[in-house]
């Protein structure tokens, strides 16, 4: 049997929460209506309040595309201002005092071209170079580079030429993937810088015969770019790509289209492929 149920009447509590919600511009002299409908205007006026705290906090978002970044984000927990250099710009920050650069690069600089890998400072994807020297990011806190120079990947390439490295990477096929490219680039741009110094490596024969712009083996080479891991690997080539640029001669390239006999590019490769039975 099916009984006839209808919506109790307002309590007076619930006729309060109504008034105060939809204020005197809404005629309220019909304090019979029932629950159902006191829900669905309680949604309405709910909604209406919630759209109206969404657009005010638009003006966060505002934010992220400002060229000054100083009031991003205001309720900074353990704040500290950093100022610093990113690819020649000087650049202040108001940041958490444990904020890594790579987060603070990525997350509040949109330069996402260092990657975060491990983010335990064992794959290399987040080096960048502070004060010419190659940096774990993602181990480094933002904090300390204060007054220093940092560089990034985006910030190789001028006027739309790219950086010798850049360019030898490309020549030499030494990406594949290219998560690990950003930090392999700036690694093997540091190294250069190391060379010029005269600093020795762990492989280095006699460091007391290390002079200034060493030309370096391929084990060097090696050893040098060893906290850069490459998954897809592709080491053979970017050890040819860095050898290219240290020594400034033409390396050989690891992958031919098309195969050669005595340094002679062969045009039909067929004819040279030797007489097998199968």
């Amino acid at each position: 049997m099916t009984e006839n149920i209808q919506d109790p009447e307002l309590t007076d509590d619930e006729k309060k929460m109504l008034t105060a919600l939809l204020s005197d511009e809404q005629d309220m002299s019909g304090f019979g209506e029932s629950r159902r409908l006191f829900l669905k205007q309680l949604i309405g006026a709910g909604g209406a309040v919630l759209a109206f705290q969404l657009l005010g906090d638009q003006s966060i978002f505002a934010h992220e595309t400002d060229s000054s970044f100083d009031n991003f984000p205001e309720n900074i927990e353990h704040a500290v201002s950093i100022n610093f250099k990113v690819n020649g710009a000087a650049k202040s920050l108001k940041i958490d005092s444990r904020m890594t650069l790579l987060d603070t690069l990525r997350e509040r600089l949109q330069l996402t071209g260092s990657k975060k890998g491990c983010d335990h400072g064992q794959c290399g994807a987040c080096t960048v170079i502070v004060n010419n020297k190659r940096v774990l990011s993602c181990l480094t806190l933002a904090a300390t580079c204060e007054g220093k120079s940092v560089q990034t990947i985006e910030g190789f390439a001028k006027n739309g030429v790219l950086h010798p490295v850049q360019a030898a990477f490309l020549k030499h096929d030494g990406f594949q993937c290219g998560f690990c490219t950003p930090g392999q680039i700036c690694s093997g741009i540091a190294l250069m810088n190391e060379v010029k110094n005269g600093e020795a490596s762990y492989v280095t024969p006699d460091i007391r015969t290390v002079n200034k712009n060493i030309e370096l083996s391929d084990d060097e080479i090696r050893e040098r770019m060893s906290g850069n891991i490459c998954r897809c690997g592709a080491y053979a080539n970017i050890i040819a790509a860095i050898k290219e640029v240290l020594s400034g001669k033409e390396v050989a390239q690891h992958w031919l289209l098309v195969p050669a006999i005595n340094n002679t590019i062969v045009t039909n490769p067929e004819q040279h492929l030797p007489n097998v039975q199968i």
